[in-house]
This record gives C-alpha cells, sequence and structure tokens, in this order.
C-alpha cells in the first residue's frame, strides 16, 4: 500500500506531499491517522519556515477514500444506539484533527493545487493561507452530491475565502468550478500554466516568505486566526500583547542594522 505523505526539506522550505498517485490522492484510513503527526513532525523541523502542500499524479486529491473509508466508518454508519451515534460523532472530529493541525500551525501553508480539488480536498486547501493552482485545476464542494453534510472545515472556513455567495453555490449544488472562477472569486491567488509552473509558483510565494523574519511571519498568523475567529477587538488585544512579548528581537535589530548598512536583511528567527 502506497504512504499518502512524503516530506522534503529545501532551505527553509518543507514540501508536505500528497503520495498516493496511484489512487489520485484519495483520502483513506492512513490519510486520516498520518496527517496529524506529518504536521508535528514538520513544525519539529527548525529548518523549516514555510510549507508547500502539492500533489504527485494527474490530480491533487479527489477527496474521500469512499470505498475505504465506507468499509472502515460500516459499523458507525449502520448503528442505531446512542453509544454508536457518539462513536461517529467522535470519528468525524478524530478524522478532522490533520486539518485542524495545519489551520492552527505557527506554520504558513501555500497549496499547489492541479487536476481535481474535490470534496476533503477542498477542505485540505482552505486551511492554508495561500493557494496557487494549475490552469487546468477544477474544485468541487460535492459532499450533497453523495447526501454527505460537509464536515472536515470547508463550510466554516470558506465563507472568509470566498464569501456566503459563492460558498452555498458551490455547496448547495455541489458543481465544479473550472481555475478561472476559483481565481476570480479568491479561492486562488494565482493561475499558471501546468501542474511545474503551479509547483515553482508556489515555492517562489514560499521563499519570499521565508526571507522574512520567521516570527514576524508566525505572530501575523497568529493575530489573523485570533481575529478571523474573535473579532477585531480581541486581535487588536491580541496583537499588542505578541508584539510586547516578541518585538524586542534579534531579527529587529538585524531588520535595522541592514537598512542602515543597505543590505538585505538575514532573519534568524530569535
Amino acid at each position: 500500500m502506497s504512504k499518502p505523505f512524503e516530506i522534503e526539506v529545501r532551505g527553509h522550505v518543507a514540501t508536505l506531499w500528497l503520495a498516493n498517485a496511484e489512487k489520485k490522492n484519495a483520502m483513506g484510513v492512513a490519510f486520516w491517522g498520518e496527517l496529524p503527526g506529518v504536521v508535528a513532525s514538520i513544525e519539529a523541523d527548525e529548518r523549516v519556515r514555510v510549507v508547500v502542500v502539492a500533489a504527485r499524479g494527474p490530480h491533487f486529491s479527489v477527496g474521500l477514500d469512499l470505498v475505504e473509508m465506507g468499509a472502515a466508518l460500516g459499523p458507525a454508519l449502520a448503528g442505531g444506539t446512542a453509544r454508536e451515534r457518539r462513536q461517529l460523532f467522535d470519528k468525524i472530529h478524530e478524522m478532522r484533527r490533520g486539518f485542524d493541525a495545519i489551520a492552527d500551525s505557527r506554520l504558513p501553508f501555500v497549496a499547489a493545487i492541479h487536476g481535481g480539488c474535490i470534496g476533503g480536498a477542498l477542505d485540505l486547501v482552505a486551511c492554508c493561507d495561500i493557494r496557487v493552482a494549475s490552469e487546468d485545476a477544477r474544485f468541487s464542494l460535492r459532499e450533497t452530491r453523495i447526501a454527505i453534510v460537509a464536515d472536515m472545515g470547508s463550510l466554516q472556513r470558506l465563507s472568509g475565502i470566498v464569501g456566503q455567495g459563492h460558498l452555498r453555490e458551490m455547496a448547495l449544488t455541489g458543481k465544479d468550478i473550472n481555475a478561472e472562477r476559483a481565481l476570480r472569486i479568491g479561492l486562488v491567488n494565482e493561475l499558471h500554466p501546468g501542474p511545474e509552473k503551479t509547483l515553482q509558483g508556489a515555492y517562489a510565494m514560499a521563499e519570499e516568505i521565508a526571507r522574512n523574519s520567521p516570527l514576524a511571519v508566525q505572530g501575523t498568523r497568529e493575530v489573523l486566526r485570533v481575529s478571523e475567529r474573535h473579532g477585531v477587538e480581541a486581535g487588536l488585544r491580541y496583537v499588542a500583547a505578541w508584539n510586547a512579548a516578541h518585538l524586542a528581537s534579534a531579527d529587529l535589530q538585524e531588520a535595522f542594522q541592514a537598512f542602515l548598512e543597505k543590505r538585505t536583511p538575514t532573519f534568524r528567527g530569535e
């Protein structure tokens, strides 16, 4: 059985590969079980400042592996007791832990999308900070077409990315949208001609981020998350607390010194 993930580190940029190309990166038991630990292992690598999420094969991901997960969830889906309902409730939360780990990570994530980005794959890229896509990419939040209410985060996260109107159209119809429309509604930041150029674009974006102070990048991500979840006032108070704790850094001294010396700063995250 192919492992669902591979990790590659180049400089300060890690690539989290969806590596089960034979199954079009369908999300099966191993995917859900391993993703939280994979994210934790990337975070533990002190070299890494930015993560690119990319995929092997012709598709980013076709989403949930219906056959494998249907078999794994079969007893819970068939059960009618309160205990069995609770087991299914707990399983849904357990499956979501990997996506929550990305959304809550101290590191920024850039998704490089080509081919199909369907169902759970859209949940995955909604957790990322930035999305770039190939012109052949297509996106679908198609759970309603298979009698499911999307439960891995897209209904909650995409409204802040594409707005309620576009989200509701995608979620209620289950229709595919092409890359051009994805760009127009803000689902993706950039389009590139083909998977290779898309990956290059994602790396260029990641390396641009990685050149900045890692403390400032991580702090910015934290403040954005707090503001999104708790509102403007909470975000303002949080950024004041963050800067009170972190502003007097070696990176800030390096930024001033580099300005005076008319050179590019070299940040160490200290």
